[in-house]
């Protein structure tokens, strides 16, 4: 069956601007002022305090200021270091140890030491175990404030 022909669009035949105002009004984003929200704080300034009132304010994340904390760390290999250079204090026949931070479990110890420090992870409490060690909580970290 055949399909018959649709009417001639007859909106704006004979009107030459077709609704949009004087004839030079079409020509590129000059006319509306920029493309987006370009101009938002300048010639479009009026919109803006119309329909988007908040889009100059403050806004996103804010870092919460004085909970960082850097403490001092040391690996357990620094340690084993100098206990096999004898650069370690000697009481009653024992190696100590003492160090105001946290110590970290990288490395090995190969020989028996008394630990003395702030905090430790727990591998380190492992190794220092089977090297024959022991180790004793200081106190508080000293914390340094974030830089």
């Amino acid at each position: 069956m055949s399909k018959r022909k649709e009417g001639q669009k007859k909106g704006y035949l004979g009107h030459r601007s077709h609704g949009r105002g004087n004839v030079k009004n079409r020509r590129g984003s000059g006319n509306r002022g920029g493309r987006g929200m370009a101009g938002i704080d300048k010639h479009k300034w009026s919109w803006a305090m119309k329909y988007d009132k908040n889009h100059f304010d403050k806004h996103g994340f804010v870092r919460p200021q004085g909970t960082s904390v850097d403490v001092d760390t040391i690996n357990l290999y620094y340690i084993n270091q100098r206990a096999m250079l004898n650069q370690l204090e000697k009481k009653n026949g024992k190696l100590y140890f003492e160090f105001d931070g946290k110590i970290l479990a990288v490395g090995n110890l190969s020989v028996p030491v008394v630990i003395r420090a702030s905090a430790w992870s727990k591998g380190v409490e492992a190794k220092v175990k089977t090297a024959g060690g022991e180790l004793v909580k200081l106190g508080k970290a000293a914390a340094k404030p974030a830089a």
